[in-house]
C-alpha cells in the first residue's frame, strides 16, 4: 500500500514501542443492559427484584455516558433478602460437597458461553475483570468444594455471610470472598460499590443458571457503606468481610461496633507498594515490567521504585526510553488533578527531576506517565501519593537499606523485586513485611496464593486453603453471641477512678508484682488494687494497678526482642517452651494453692488444671517445628511458596474461667509462632498469673518476649487498643470492652478475637490448638516464575 511504512522486528527491538492496541467493543454488555432497560433491580430469591418508590443511582462510564440505573436498597428488601438467604443456605449447605462443586464447575462452563459479556460489562463499569480468571477462581474453589471435608475435618461453615465492597473495588477481590464462602457452603449475600453492582447482577444471574439455590447468594445495592452496616445488623448475619478503600473500611468498623458480628476488612485499594531492583537483575526485563505495572493497569495500588545506586542510570535511560510516548492518563476528577500538581510541585521544591512521558497539558482531568527521580522517603509523593500516574524512584547502597525502603509504608500490601540471585531475592521476601512477593515478575493474582494483609493492609487472609478458615468455624463451637449496640462516651471508656481499698485489717494479705520487660515491678502509677476470692472474703492480696505507661514499656521491650526470637529456628523456640513446662512442673504446688484459693475449687481440680496446663504448653513446644508453610500448585511454570509468620506484638486480655490453663494456652500459641504477648489477666482472677510470673523469672525465655500487667480491665484495654504497635488482641471481656475495640481499632487495623466475658471453651479440646495456632500467624505468599 502506498505510504505505508513496514518496521522489521530489529526496528521494534531498538525502540520498544507497544504494537497496536486491539479494539474493544461493548455490544453483548450493551445488548444484555438493554434487556433489563438500563434499570437494574435487587437479586432476592433467586430473581431481579424492582421494588416500587426506590431511590436510584445511575453508573456512568469513563466517557461520562449512561451504563445504567441501579436500586437502593432499604429495611424492607434487607428482611425479604435474609429471609430468602436463610432458606437458600438449608438448602445449599445441605447438599453433599461433590453436588455443590458440579454447581461451581457449571458456572465455569457457562462462562465459556457468556464470558464476554461479563468482561465487556465489567469494562464498562470500570471495574476491570476477566472471564478466564474467573473461570480460574471457579475451577479452583470447586474442588475445595468437593474437599472440604476430606482435607477440612471437624469445620462447618458459618452460615450467612455478607460481602461487602467499596465503589471503587474491583470484581476479582470481591469473587476471592465471595466463592470460597459458597465453595464452604454458606449463603452469601452481596452488598458491592458502584463499580462492581452491574457485573455482580449479571453473574449472579449467571449462577441460577448453573443450579444455585434460591436464597444462595443475593445481591443488595445502595448508594454509600451504610448500607453494609443496615444487613451487618440483623441476627442472622454470622461474619462480614469487606474489600475496598481504607475508608469505608473504618466506617464499616465503627458502624458495626456491639453488633457481635466479626468483620474483617482487606483494603485493596490506595496501599503504596515497593518494586526493588538490585544490581544483579535484569534491567531490560524489570523496566518493561515496571512501566507495565506502575502505568498501563488501572491504579488500584500506588507503587515507589527502589533502585540500587550502581545501576541507577542504566534504569533511568531505559525508562527514559520506554515512557517516551505514553498518553496522558484520565484522572478521576479536576480536583486529583490539582492533587497531582501539588505532589510534583512539591518534589520540584525539594529536589526532584521529572521524567514525563509527553507534554503536561495545562489544564484537566489528565495527566502524563510521569517518573520523579531523586525522591526521599519524607516526600508527600511518597507519604500520601496522590491518584495521578506519579511514579517516585529513591536509591539505595546495600541490601539492608532496600528492606528498610521497602518496609518504610505503613501498608503491608504486596512487593516486587527484581534479582538473578535467587538467595538474595528469598532473603529480601523473608525481611519484607508484606503479605505478596513476586520475583522477577509483575504482579500476579491467582487464587491458591493465600494473602495477609500485614501491618495496616487488612485483617484478614484471602486466597488459597488459608483463606477459607475465615468462612468456617469448628464443630465444636457454638453459634456467634450476637449483641445490641451500647451508647458508649467512647472517650472516657477505662477512665473510671480506682477502687478505694482499705487496709486488711489482718495484714496477711501479700502484695504482688508485675512482669516487665523481664523484671517484677510495680506499676508506673505507684497504685495497686485488691484481689478478692471468687464470691466474697477478705482481701486475698494486693496487685499493681497498671496502665498506659506500662503498656508502653511492655510494648518497647517487646519490639527490641520479638524480631530475633522469631528468626530462632523452631527447634530453639521449643526448647525454650519446654524449659517453661518444666518450670511450671517445679512450682506445680504453689500454683495449684493460688488456683483454689482464687476460685474456691478444691486443691485437687486446681492440680488437675496445673497438670493440664503443663501438657498444654508440651503440645505447643511440639507444634513449633511440626507447622509450616507449602508449596503451592500454581497454574504458571515455576514456584510458589506460602509462608506462615508471626503477627508480632500481641495483646491478651485473658478470660475468668480455668484462669491457668487458658493463659498458657494463648501464651503458647503466641510464643511458639514467633510472636510476643501482652497478658492482662482477669481483674477478678488475676493470682494463678502473678504466680506463674515465679515461672517466667526462672525461664530462658528472652526479656520482654512475655510481659504480665494486672489492674483494671477496661483501663488497659483501652492502653493496648492505642498503641500503634500491637498488631493483634485477643480479647474475654465486657460487651462495652468489645465495642470499644472495634470502634477503636482501626487506625492502624488490627486482628481482634472478640470472645465477650461469657465466651467461655473447653480449653482441654484438641481444636483449640489449631484455632488459637491460626489466630497467630499471618500468612505471605512467594512467586517465583521460572519461565
Amino acid at each position: 500500500m502506498a505510504g505505508a511504512t513496514t518496521k522489521t522486528v530489529h526496528d521494534i527491538f531498538q525502540s520498544m514501542e507497544y504494537g497496536p492496541a486491539a479494539s474493544s467493543s461493548s455490544g453483548s454488555a450493551q445488548a444484555w443492559l438493554n434487556h433489563h432497560s438500563r434499570a437494574l433491580g435487587l437479586f432476592i430469591d433467586g430473581k431481579f427484584v424492582r421494588p416500587e418508590d426506590r431511590q436510584t443511582l445511575s453508573l456512568r462510564d469513563s466517557r461520562g455516558d449512561l451504563v445504567c440505573h441501579t436500586v437502593c436498597a432499604v429495611e424492607a428488601d434487607i428482611s425479604q433478602c435474609i429471609s430468602s438467604a436463610l432458606q437458600g443456605f438449608d438448602v445449599w449447605s445441605g447438599l453433599s460437597c461433590y453436588q455443590r462443586s458440579k454447581v461451581l464447575l457449571r458456572l465455569a462452563s457457562t462462562l465459556g458461553q457468556h464470558g464476554q459479556s461479563v468482561t465487556e460489562l465489567c469494562d464498562l463499569c470500570q471495574a476491570s475483570f476477566s472471564s478466564s480468571a474467573l473461570v480460574r477462581m471457579l475451577q479452583y474453589y470447586s474442588s475445595w468444594a468437593q474437599l472440604r471435608d476430606r482435607l477440612i475435618a471437624h469445620w462447618k461453615p458459618l452460615g450467612l455471610v455478607a460481602v461487602v465492597t467499596s465503589d471503587d473495588c474491583t470484581l476479582y477481590p470481591l469473587m476471592l470472598k465471595v466463592l470460597p464462602a459458597l465453595a464452604m457452603g454458606n449463603a452469601v449475600i452481596i452488598v458491592p460499590g458502584q463499580c462492581t453492582a452491574a457485573p455482580m447482577l449479571l453473574l449472579s444471574q449467571l449462577f441460577m443458571a448453573a443450579g444455585i439455590p434460591a436464597g444462595a447468594l443475593s445481591v443488595l445495592t445502595g448508594s454509600d457503606i451504610s448500607l453494609a452496616a443496615d444487613v451487618a445488623i440483623n441476627p442472622n448475619i454470622s461474619y462480614v468481610t469487606y474489600s475496598g478503600n481504607k475508608q469505608d473500611g473504618m466506617k464499616l468498623c465503627k458502624a458495626t461496633a456491639g453488633m457481635g458480628v466479626p468483620v474483617s476488612v482487606t483494603p485493596t485499594i490506595g496501599a503504596t507498594c515497593p518494586i526493588i531492583i538490585f544490581e544483579s537483575a535484569d534491567i531490560n526485563s524489570a523496566v518493561d515490567d515496571v512501566i507495565e505495572t506502575a502505568f498501563k493497569k488501572k491504579k488500584e495500588t500506588h507503587w515507589v521504585l527502589c533502585v540500587q545506586e550502581s545501576v541507577l542510570n542504566n534504569v533511568v535511560d531505559r525508562l527514559q526510553l520506554r515512557i517516551a510516548g505514553l498518553k496522558c492518563v484520565p484522572l478521576p476528577s479536576c480536583e486529583a488533578r490539582l492533587l497531582v500538581d501539588a505532589a510534583v510541585q512539591e518534589a520540584q521544591h525539594k529536589g526532584a527531576t521529572l521524567m514525563p512521558s509527553c507534554a503536561v497539558p495545562s489544564s484537566g482531568p489528565q495527566y502524563p506517565p510521569t517518573v520523579l527521580c531523586g525522591v526521599a522517603p519524607s516526600f508527600q509523593c511518597v507519604v500520601t501519593p496522590s491518584p495521578g500516574p506519579l511514579l517516585p524512584l529513591m536509591t539505595f547502597r546495600s541490601n539492608t537499606e532496600a528492606v528498610t525502603l521497602g518496609n518504610h509504608s505503613p501498608h503491608g500490601q504486596a512487593a516486587s523485586i527484581w534479582t538473578e540471585d535467587l538467595t538474595l531475592a528469598l532473603e529480601t521476601a523473608k525481611s519484607l513485611s508484606v503479605g505478596s512477593v513476586w520475583v522477577n515478575s509483575k504482579p500476579l493474582s491467582d487464587p491458591c496464593l493465600p494473602f495477609s494483609g500485614h501491618k495496616d493492609s487488612g485483617t484478614c487472609t484471602d486466597g488459597g486453603q488459608e483463606g477459607l478458615y475465615h468462612f468456617l468455624q469448628l464443630t465444636s463451637t457454638s453459634a456467634v453471641r450476637r449483641t445490641s449496640p451500647l451508647a458508649m462516651d467512647y472517650t472516657n471508656f477505662g477512665t473510671d477512678a480506682p477502687q478505694v481499698i482499705i487496709p486488711d485489717e489482718t495484714g496477711t494479705a501479700k502484695s504482688y508484682l508485675q512482669f516487665v520487660a523481664g523484671k517484677v515491678c510495680k506499676s508506673e502509677s505507684g497504685c495497686s488494687v485488691a484481689v478478692y476470692p471468687q464470691g466474697s472474703g477478705s482481701v486475698l492480696c494486693y496487685c499493681p494497678d497498671g496502665g498506659r505507661k506500662d503498656v508502653r514499656n511492655a510494648v518497647e521491650a517487646a519490639i527490641k526482642v520479638q524480631p530475633g526470637w522469631m528468626k530462632k529456628s523452631p527447634s530453639a523456640r521449643a526448647q525454650s517452651i519446654q524449659s517453661l513446662a518444666k518450670g511450671l512442673e517445679g512450682k506445680r504446688r504453689e500454683i495449684a494453692t493460688s488456683i483454689s484459693s482464687q476460685t474456691g475449687l478444691p486443691l485437687e481440680q486446681a492440680d488437675t488444671e496445673v497438670e493440664l496446663s503443663i501438657a498444654r504448653l508440651s503440645e505447643w513446644a511440639a507444634y513449633c517445628d511440626k507447622v509450616c508453610g507449602r508449596t503451592l500448585p500454581m497454574p504458571q511454570s515455576g514456584s510458589g511458596l506460602s509462608i506462615p509468620e508471626a503477627l508480632g506484638v500481641v495483646g491478651a486480655v485473658l478470660p475468668e474461667k480455668q484462669p491457668l490453663h487458658s493463659m498458657v494456652t494463648m501464651l503458647g500459641a503466641a510464643i511458639a509462632t514467633g510472636n510476643a504477648i501482652i497478658m492482662v489477666p482477669s481483674e477478678d482472677c488475676p493470682l494463678p498469673a502473678l504466680t506463674f510470673i515465679q515461672v517466667l523469672q526462672s525461664s530462658d525465655l528472652p526479656a520482654g518476649l512475655v510481659n504480665v500487667i494486672t489492674g483494671r480491665r477496661d483501663q488497659l484495654t483501652k492502653a493496648l487498643a492505642n498503641h500503634s504497635v500491637i498488631k493483634a488482641i485477643w480479647y474475654w471481656g465486657s460487651d462495652e470492652g468489645c465495642q470499644y475495640l472495634q470502634h477503636t481499632c482501626t487506625s492502624p487495623l488490627k486482628t481482634l478475637r472478640l470472645f465477650g466475658k461469657d465466651g467461655d471453651r473447653d480449653w482441654s479440646h484438641a481444636s483449640v490448638l489449631e484455632e488459637m495456632w491460626r489466630n497467630a500467624i499471618q500468612w505471605k505468599s512467594v512467586w517465583i516464575p521460572t519461565a
